[in-house]
């Protein structure tokens, strides 16, 4: 397993071991001594995955308040075009994004830290996205962006997305609306 950084702060790009042979093949996703090494979180409480078709977009997506949560994701089969957003106006990687391609035939999966929205869009029919969470997923601090709101080229015009993604605020719109709420706190 091969951990290297990404050009978004706390972000990584994590080589998985495989092992082929006569049978077929093993991918290893996870070692909890290689992520402690890395002083990434070993404890991920929550576990699912997507089924998608080619040219849909899920994200960018994101938890906030005290759900806000680490992943790690990779591909078990197909392919996406996998996107790292920074809205942590701390980072020094603020408002940048970094996209990647994770597949069933690279074998790369990425951990995103708390505070960054993820999102994808599929390459391929039947593509299986696999999520691991830091925390509980809790729907009513779900947050996100417009998938086109933030300068990435998602290589195509006319995505399937669904009613939730597609009523998401821009990029300017979430930032304008965390700094409010930021204040109003205070």
């Amino acid at each position: 397993m091969n951990v290297l950084p990404s050009p978004i702060d706390g972000v990584y790009l994590i080589e998985l071991d495989r092992f082929e042979d006569n049978r077929g093949s093993l991918t290893k996703i996870y070692t909890e001594t290689v992520f402690k090494g890395y002083g990434l979180p070993t404890h991920f409480p929550e576990h699912f995955f997507s089924i998608s078709g080619r040219d849909v977009i899920r994200g960018m997506h994101g938890q906030s308040a005290h759900t806000e949560c680490g992943k790690l994701i990779y591909v078990s089969n197909g392919s996406v075009l996998d996107a790292v957003l920074d809205v942590r106006p701390d980072s020094p990687t603020y408002k940048n994004f970094f996209q990647t391609e994770l597949s069933s035939r690279n074998h790369t999966a990425i951990y995103i830290p708390e505070g960054c929205l993820h999102g994808f869009r599929a390459l391929e029919d039947n593509t299986h996205t696999v999520y691991f969470q830091t925390k509980m997923r809790d729907p009513d601090f779900e947050c996100g962006v417009q998938y086109d709101s933030f300068g990435m080229n998602w290589g195509n015009n006319k995505p399937i997305l669904s009613e939730r993604d597609q009523n998401l605020p821009s990029l300017e719109e979430f930032i304008t609306s965390s700094l409010s709420q930021n204040t109003s706190n205070v």
